[in-house]
């Protein structure tokens, strides 16, 4: 994984905007996706290429198409590396701390 990309990727609207649109339905064309998207398909392009060089997207031509599938394994790597480890022990810490000071 190339945590960079992954982070470069993830670091604007509009490509978190797009793997939102594919994990809700996934193998979308071009067009479809940038029926969400208040842009034109140059632009939608140049973000699905980002997407894909940090392997978030993949493409798979059917035909003249070329349908954009969501990849959660780069996801998944940071989750694990990066987000993982602070979740359980010191989240509910902070949790129970945030409760106690606000007499909830």
């Amino acid at each position: 994984m190339d945590a960079d990309k992954v982070f470069k990727a993830l670091g604007d609207p509009t490509r978190r905007r797009l793997l939102d649109l594919l994990c809700e339905k996934n193998g979308q064309t071009l067009g479809q996706l940038c029926d969400h998207l208040d842009m034109a398909r140059q632009s939608a392009t140049q973000h699905i290429d980002l997407l894909e060089a940090a392997n978030l997207v993949s493409t798979v031509k059917r035909g003249r198409e070329k349908l954009h599938f969501i990849n959660p394994v780069p996801l998944h790597e940071v989750y694990e590396r990066w987000v993982r480890k602070f979740e359980r022990q010191r989240l509910s810490l902070l949790h129970d701390l945030k409760q106690e000071l606000e007499g909830e």
